[in-house]
């Protein structure tokens, strides 16, 4: 068997830390190689005063040395942007973005990929652009006369996952954030979590969430996000983490069922 290797495709810098951490952390340490791509380097993530703003440039130096702090903690190997600027990625060129991708895939021959859901966890733009670009590059990458920019071989990913919040989760943290709604254009939009029975994997990470917690401490310019929840004690903070190891398997080559797994490579180890 080749080394495992799970790649990771998000919109913006902390999205892997707040989003999964501590699944990240613990494929790390157990020896399989966690590879991130990120679409954007969080340029319009500012949450200060406006008059202290530093600007699109500025601000994405900011949070890129952030992000690679924060893969050191998770223990990831590497780390690619897609160079989109942030609330921008959906008006990406798609084929551009789509041929992006499909190099990283090629490049790294992941047998997992991660990504988000169809509604971007709660209707962000960008998330749900990188979404429909992962799972399009997914499809270009297996076939051998789709050329990309480095002319590499094509490459099979055995598993999609979306990264999703179960009701538990989303009930749990609920009371500690600040307002969870998001404006995109005239409509205002939040996340609704999915069901506990549509989650069809559950990873035991409890672990590795102080990893998870020093992670998303890195990414100092977004604490504000999480409300109350970025004042809590690393202790509580991982406990709270502990719930967050849900996902969705989008598609499989290698196992079905409906009984939830415990592992993402399941069926390849």
């Amino acid at each position: 068997m080749d080394v495992l290797k799970l790649l990771a495709v998000f919109a913006h810098p902390d999205d892997e830390s707040m989003g999964m951490g501590g699944t990240l952390a613990k494929y790390s340490t157990e020896g399989v190689d966690t590879h991130l791509v990120c679409a954007s380097r969080g340029e319009r993530g500012w949450f200060g005063p406006e008059e202290q703003n530093p600007g699109l440039s500025i601000l994405g130096q900011i949070r890129t040395v952030e992000l690679k702090n924060a893969i050191k903690e998770l223990g990831m190997k590497s780390l690619s942007f897609l160079n989109y600027i942030d609330g921008d990625v959906d008006k990406a060129d798609h084929a551009e973005a789509i041929s992006k991708i499909v190099t990283h895939i090629r490049r790294i021959k992941p047998q997992v990929v991660v990504t988000f859901p169809p509604d971007g966890n709660y209707g962000h733009p960008d998330h749900i652009a990188v979404g429909q670009f992962t799972s399009a590059a997914i499809i270009c990458a297996a076939d051998s006369s789709y050329k990309d920019s480095e002319n590499l071989p094509a490459h099979r990913v055995s598993k999609l996952y979306y990264m999703v919040d179960g009701e538990n989760f989303i009930n749990l943290i609920a009371p500690f954030m600040d307002d969870m709604t998001f404006p995109v254009d005239d409509q205002i939009r939040e996340e609704f979590p999915w069901k506990e029975w549509m989650i069809t994997t559950r990873i035991e990470m409890t672990e590795y969430c102080s990893a998870a917690w020093k992670a998303i401490q890195c990414h100092k310019s977004q604490l504000s996000t999480i409300g109350a929840l970025a004042e809590m004690p690393e202790g509580s903070a991982a406990s709270v983490l502990a719930m967050q190891g849900t996902f969705y398997r989008a598609f499989s080559l290698v196992n079905g069922g409906r009984k939830a797994e415990t592992d993402l490579f399941e069926g390849l180890r």
